[in-house]
């Protein structure tokens, strides 16, 4: 048996994620939908696979070179795409005396392939189909004999509609319908074997799964169901199987979606990040696997990850339940009990950071390397400019004029820094509580920077809003637990803490902008005013070094 995988089509309906990748290298939960059909090929007795190619088939060609595969593999390249008949045609060179089988690369199936060969050998008749009950794709009109009767035309009395999998199996005279070197379809030729007066078999086994992974829904629908159950298993080996059942959670400012599954009694979350938008470089999800895992390994206290495919941008992880730090603290019932809350965070940030840094790899940031003057500048600054100041405000001031400014909060941000692990986004909506216990999500945006720059997030939390006295109160806390640890200078610190403070503001205040009038999310419009009161406050108290600045923001 020898067996051709079409691999040439251009990916009209997967754009623009096929514009950097194939769909046969598309992975299902990290392998490529290429490399499954190989291997279920050379199980089922595959002598030798040819794979046609045109778009992007540099790269096919380049992953099959790569490749340790169990039987041989041939390219062969059509420089002009010839269609799925025209494909079968231009291999007749590679084609012996026996049927061949067919194979759509981007479809999924639980075929059997070799009882569909010996199927098709079994009979007398061209070609098999492989059909199932699909109701989108039902085009294939079937007869209560089992053999095929037309394609895309209404049923005849007793007939049924079925799905044509892009699976198939013919004999080497199917070659003499098809045209040589011209583009052909396939369909085309078995309607001609049709008119003819050729038949045509139907292969419909009950028990057949099949899915097509022609669009991005249901390429995301394909490796959500390959992976799902191994997530729950990874998590509980003797889990029974189960329903899984989807429900989708409230998100926040980030585009990615979240949801809690649920089979057997058991829960997961599962982080869609969205499928990879570039080849090469480290995407949000590729991030946001490689440093969780990193930072579970050094023991702190972040949900484990079971299972990810970070090119499709799922990622299953451990559920934390529902209550976020901002809950927790709305709930905690008196100050104390609120100090004691943020008491804890604080003891874990310091761990954190400083368990965080080792063996940290830069490669992992999906962003930049580290917390440096240039981010500032334009991630925190320029952003708190436009979206802020001139997006939502309204505000006639450029990036320009505060420049000489902002390069002195860079500077003030920066200066005494001690440099750890940074998560970046550490406010109470990133933090959850369960059981009395704290844990940190969202890390994917981490890097190297100053631990004073996630306390002043934590700290100044518009969502929170603590009372000035109880932040300089867990600032002071911060510098004593940290003090049992490395050598720290109070005032050194205090002052990095404060310019990150500032920088820390800039950037909330531009994300709160950007969200509610950009991006339609007003609910964020509700905490501009105690980030706004809260910047004001911390310029007041440095009206010297930043007069420029304080002068715009007052007139707010």
């Amino acid at each position: 048996m020898k067996a051709l995988i079409l691999a040439a089509g251009l990916g009209t309906r997967l754009r623009p994620y096929t514009d950097h990748t194939p769909k046969p290298l598309f992975p299902v939960d990290g392998r490529p939908l290429l490399d499954i059909w190989i291997h279920r090929l050379a199980r089922a007795g595959c002598e030798a696979v040819m794979i046609n190619t045109h778009h992007l088939g540099g790269q096919i060609a380049a992953h099959v070179a790569a490749g340790d595969w169990e039987i041989p593999v041939v390219i062969r390249h059509e420089p002009e795409i010839l269609g799925t008949g025209g494909a079968i045609r231009n291999g007749a060179d590679f084609w012996d005396d026996r049927p061949f089988l067919v194979i759509n690369a981007d479809v999924l199936s639980t075929i059997d392939l070799r009882a569909f060969y010996d199927f098709h050998c079994g009979h007398a008749h061209p070609v098999s189909l492989v059909l199932c009950d699909a109701p989108p794709f039902n085009h294939v009109c079937v007869t209560p004999g089992g053999f095929v009767s037309g394609f895309h035309r209404p049923e005849s009395t007793g007939e049924r509609r079925r799905a044509f999998t892009g699976i198939q199996a013919a004999d080497p005279d199917l070659l003499d319908v098809i045209p040589p070197g011209v583009c052909y379809s396939s369909i085309d030729a078995y309607a001609r074997m049709l008119e003819g007066g050729r038949k045509i078999r139907a292969w419909m086994p009950k028990a057949l799964e099949w899915q097509d992974l022609g669009t991005p829904a249901r390429y995301r629908h394909a490796v959500l169901g390959q992976m799902a159950g191994a997530a729950f298993r990874a998590a509980w080996p003797d889990l029974p199987e189960g329903e899984i059942r989807q429900t989708r959670l409230r998100g926040d400012g980030s585009d990615r979606g979240w949801f809690r599954l649920t089979m057997s009694g058991k829960t997961l979350i599962l982080a869609d990040h969205g499928i990879r938008t570039r080849r090469g470089g480290t995407a949000e999800a590729d991030a946001f696997v490689a440093i969780g895992r990193h930072l579970r390994e050094k023991g702190n206290p972040v949900p484990r990850i079971f299972r990810a495919d970070p090119f499709s941008g799922l990622v299953f992880l451990e559920d934390r339940g529902d209550v976020h730090l901002q809950d927790a603290v709305r709930n905690a019932g008196t100050a104390d009990a609120v100090t004691a809350l943020y008491r804890q965070v604080i003891d874990r940030l310091v761990s954190l950071s400083l368990s965080g840094a080792e063996d940290f790899d830069p490669a992992w940031t999906c962003q930049t390397e580290r917390y440096d003057h240039e981010l500032i500048l334009d991630r925190e600054c320029r952003y708190f400019t436009e979206a802020f100041l001139q997006g939502y405000a309204g505000a006639d001031v450029s990036f320009a004029s505060l420049r000489d400014e902002f390069e002195r909060l860079a500077e003030d941000a920066l200066r005494f820094a001690v440099t750890g692990f940074m998560h970046r986004d550490m406010q109470s909506r990133n933090i959850m509580v369960r059981d009395g216990r704290v844990c940190f999500i969202d890390f994917q945006g981490g890097r190297m920077g100053p631990i004073q720059y996630d306390l002043a997030s934590l700290l100044i939390d518009p969502y929170v809003s603590l009372p000035g006295p109880v932040r300089d109160r867990l600032l002071r806390y911060c510098i004593e637990r940290l003090s049992a640890r490395r050598t720290v200078d109070p005032e050194r610190f205090t002052a990095c803490y404060e310019g990150c403070a500032l920088a820390r503001n800039l950037q909330m205040l531009g994300a709160f902008g950007f969200l509610s009038r950009v991006r339609g999310k007003t609910g964020f419009e509700v905490f501009i005013p105690p980030a706004l009161d809260h910047l004001k406050r911390l310029l007041d108290r440095r009206k010297n070094r930043f007069p420029k600045l304080r002068r715009v923001v007052s007139a707010l």
